[in-house]
């Protein structure tokens, strides 16, 4: 799993958000899964407005500390127009800037993408992602390649200072 560097430019995000925790997350009591159950079942995709194309994001952000604080993930959709948001969404900004891209491997998101995420700890703690992460916002790029959830690929965007 290799790490490619790029500049981003910045963009906005609407989508719905919940603040949780790596721990929580790995207990097997966490709220991402459930998110993106809710996501999926209540059509949420479809009710952001000015929408752009059809990738889904999911943003880390609002980092208490490092990856052991508290953050805020937020699933949603790349926006043109950031005046309206619907009750119950926010709008999240994507800094632009320089970032770390880690691809997960190929198979059911639910075990490649905590995986990937495993490999960009590992790879932080080796000085091996290119710089020294931001903790300020990462996010996960679910494209064409993660139609089908039994056999995705999802690009992770680690932002780096």
């Amino acid at each position: 799993m290799g790490v490619k560097i790029v500049e981003h430019a910045g963009f906005h995000v609407v989508g719905i958000e919940a603040r949780t925790n790596n721990a929580s997350e790995m207990s097997g009591q966490g709220l991402i899964g459930p998110m993106w159950g809710r996501f999926m079942s209540e059509g949420i995709p479809g009710k952001i407005p000015n929408r752009v194309g059809d990738v889904i994001y999911a943003l880390y952000t609002g980092y208490g500390s490092d990856r052991n604080g508290d953050y805020d993930f937020v699933i949603g959709a790349r926006v043109s127009d950031s005046t309206s948001i619907p009750a119950g969404m926010v709008l999240k900004q994507v800094p632009a800037g320089t970032y770390a891209v880690v691809t997960s491997e190929k198979g059911p998101g639910f075990e490649v993408v905590p995986a990937a995420w495993q490999q960009v700890w590992k790879m932080e703690d080796q000085l091996q992602l290119g710089g020294v992460r931001a903790y300020a916002t990462d996010f996960e790029v679910y494209d064409d390649r993660a139609q089908n959830p039994q056999a995705a690929q999802v690009d992770l965007y680690i932002g780096l200072r």
